[in-house]
């Protein structure tokens, strides 16, 4: 097969997986999930017109000339109905958030009034009709679209969910993942420390990158170099949704996944991609499983899944935002690249006044976690080649962690 470029084996993958069908959760459990139905409102709100401002409930016709005393004839509270309609020369004492009363059409604040008396109060400015009044169903209106399908549970979908009573909620499935690593030479989590072997990384940092999707993967351990012991744990794997099995998927005599892939009638779509770090990465299908053929170099592995797995899991989700946010920054020291394959360098992202600056976290090794380990996000070199200069700018796909900054951000 051909090497394809990165975005041509994107396209393949998400369209070789589906939006999964939905389930029924309670709203407590629903953060991160997508809904698969639409949510209406259950009533108008505010169900009625109210303050917005602490203050005297008025009518503006009253207010033509400055200043006027008015005399106050009700307290309304948060939570109070009006009994009294204001007549010309009335007001009430309204809370934020209380009904307006009969008669009155606008808020005058507090701080605009002074105190004559316990039942007069003197007004200095004048206000318009529905001045700091929220109108009845500003907010929504009966039977209208809150939130519409395919939208992502934040917290704030969370306080409307809640607002319309919604104490459980229609939303796609989350994809079974299973992870399987493949190879004689690694040494497993619960194995003591042997120098001649290479501790299992991969499994876990591809576990820590499913999770952050908000799925709990299963992680099948590891499958020695053998056709048999690797058949029966692909077997277990398919089982599931998705099968991300890194390593083995070379070319070398020992290279087992591929054979065995296919014997098992995984239909492969892929095998390899123009990229690097993450060139010989495989993909195939079966009617029931999505199989992801992970390199296994660390760095390799990680940088495939999210270009490819993430996507294609968040698909499966509804997710309608299916790829990392990417931000323009300008490149720190020069950066050079040969032409043929995308490359993704791993860096460090610091902010000034004119923006971001992109710094490689050093040796960009495939077998260098630590790279992973100190990014922020992944500098995009073009598949055509390029040299760069320091300040050139440059793309930069953010990753896990860049959600946060340690400052503000802004000026005030």
């Amino acid at each position: 097969m051909e090497h394809l470029k990165v975005s041509t084996a994107q396209r393949i993958v998400l369209e070789s997986v589906a939006t999964l069908g939905n389930e029924s959760i309670a709203l407590q459990q629903s953060l991160g999930r997508v809904l698969s139905e639409s949510i209406l409102a259950n009533r108008d709100l505010p169900p009625y017109d109210v303050s917005a401002m602490d203050g005297f409930a008025v009518r503006s016709a009253d207010l033509t000339s400055m200043p006027v005393i008015l005399k106050i004839v009700e307290d309304i509270r948060a939570g109070d109905m009006p009994t009294v309609t204001v007549q010309a020369g009335q007001c009430s004492r309204i809370m934020t958030g209380a009904p307006m009363p009969q008669g009155a059409d606008a808020v005058i604040q507090v701080e605009d009034t002074q105190q004559v008396s316990s039942d007069t109060v003197q007004i200095d400015k004048t206000v318009a009709i529905g001045n700091h009044v929220r109108s009845r169903g500003e907010n929504m209106k009966l039977g209208e679209v809150v939130l519409p399908k395919g939208g992502e549970i934040t917290p704030g979908v969370i306080g409307v969910l809640a607002t319309v009573k919604a104490t459980h909620v229609q939303v796609y499935r989350r994809p079974r993942v299973a992870i399987l690593s493949t190879g004689n030479e690694l040494e497993a989590m619960h194995e003591p420390v042997d120098p001649n072997k290479i501790p299992d990384s991969n499994t876990y940092a591809l576990m820590a990158q499913v999770q952050a999707l908000g799925i709990e993967p299963a992680l099948l351990g590891i499958a020695r170099d053998d056709p048999a012991e690797l058949e029966q744990y692909l077997l277990r794997g398919l089982e599931y949704d998705v099968l991300l099995v890194s390593g083995g998927t070379s070319v070398g005599v020992h290279d087992y996944v591929r054979p065995t892939i296919e014997k098992l009638n995984v239909s492969m779509k892929f095998w390899r991609v123009a990229m690097k770090p993450g060139h010989p990465l495989a993909f195939g299908t079966t009617g029931k499983t999505a199989v992801f053929g992970l390199p296994g170099n660390p760095v390799s592995s990680m940088v495939c899944f999210e270009q490819f797995v993430a996507p294609a899991l968040r698909r499966m989700m509804g997710n309608p935002r299916l790829y990392r946010r990417t931000v323009t920054a300008r490149l720190a020291h020069p950066a050079r690249t040969r032409p043929g394959r995308t490359e993704f360098i791993r860096v460090q992202l610091t902010q000034d006044d004119a923006g971001y600056l992109a710094s490689s976290t050093g040796t960009q090794s495939s077998g260098a976690l630590l790279s992973m380990a100190r990014a922020d996000g992944l500098l995009i070199m073009p598949t055509a080649g390029a040299s760069l200069a320091k300040g050139d700018l440059v793309t930069v796909q953010l990753l896990d962690g860049t959600a946060f900054q340690n400052n503000a951000g802004f000026k005030e």
